[in-house]
């Protein structure tokens, strides 16, 4: 039987192949192999490992709480740089300690290997064979979507809820305010939320620091008893409401005066007031940050997908691999 390297295939070619391509290649690759004996597959042939290794990634990727575990073992600068090590070469635990130590790190042999060669093993983005090391298939996808973000345990909370993430999902489609937050994570944990998030540089807030807004009311305007300046501080008031200051420069006049005359026009009940929420919003860091989430969590569930067609699975998106 001819033996064919799929195991390691060269980093350029997994990293421009999708992981259901690379699937199905080997399941056909399986499927057209004539082996002499069963006992060939298992102790010779890279396509049947590489097959398994597939297999031991859909039990993982099957699990409810897959993507969180997949999250907080990333936000670990060690373990990404661990990760980039491994991807090129497969490696022995001393030659890792080596590696590492060139880039900074001192750890014992041991630590290596229960504090960061183990955790990347169990969320399925490095394997083990005869004591050497190496990224799998969907080890290198994460280490390329990573390659700029060591830093990811700095920027978001290890061991969490991954509460912050979610949020960053939620801004990266658009502003929201604390109320609109609070309706996909807990409202006990909102304020630690934005908090980190802030400190991060992730997320910030309106630039408009005017929370009180005035509106015009549904009377009718056209009296006898407006002077000119009410008249046209009144016209300028805007469907969706305007801050104090905006309106002041509308109108051209002072602030001072603004206020004035707003109040003169709430007497007469030509005016409201009401308070807007402040609205946060993703800063471009964040939006970096976010889409690379974005990106790790699609490919977690073209895994779970493409292993699940392969292995017979009828588990669907929502059964798996979801944050």
């Amino acid at each position: 039987m001819e033996e064919k390297n799929t195991l390691t295939l060269p980093y350029g070619t997994v990293k421009q192949t999708g992981l259901a391509d690379l699937l199905q290649a080997v399941d056909r690759n399986c499927k057209n192999c004539k082996p002499f004996a069963l006992i060939t597959c298992v102790s010779g042939c890279k396509t049947w490992k590489l097959k398994n290794e597939f297999r031991k990634l859909h039990e993982k990727t099957r699990k409810p709480d897959f993507m969180n575990n997949l999250l907080n073992t990333l936000k670990n600068n060690r373990r990404l740089q661990l990760l980039q090590i491994i991807t090129r070469k497969h490696c022995s635990i001393a030659q890792i300690q080596k590696e590492l130590w060139k880039r900074g790190f001192n750890h014992s042999q041991q630590t290596i290997g229960r504090e960061y060669m183990k955790p990347l093993m169990a969320v399925g983005i490095a394997d083990e064979h005869q004591n050497s090391y190496y990224a799998t298939l969907f080890g290198r996808k994460i280490s390329d979507l990573t390659m700029d973000f060591h830093d990811l345990g700095e920027l978001l909370s290890p061991h969490s809820e991954c509460y912050e993430e979610t949020v960053l999902d939620a801004l990266s489609k658009g502003p929201n305010t604390r109320e609109g937050l609070e309706q996909i994570i807990p409202e006990k944990s909102i304020a630690r939320v934005l908090s980190r998030l802030q400190k991060a540089e992730l997320a910030g807030t309106s630039t408009d620091k005017d929370y009180i807004f005035f509106f015009a009311t549904k009377r009718d305007p056209n009296r006898p008893d407006l002077s000119p300046t009410e008249k046209r501080v009144y016209e300028r008031l805007p469907k969706e409401g305007i801050s104090a200051k905006k309106l002041a420069r509308e109108a051209g006049i002072s602030i001072r005066r603004t206020y004035k005359y707003l109040r003169k026009l709430k007497g007469k009940k030509l005016v409201f007031t009401r308070k807007k929420p402040i609205s946060y919003t993703i800063t471009a860091k964040g939006a970096k940050t976010a889409k690379m989430l974005k990106d790790m969590h699609d490919l977690a569930t073209e895994a779970l997908a493409a292993t699940a067609r392969l292995f017979g699975d009828g588990q669907t998106r929502d059964e798996g691999a979801s944050a």
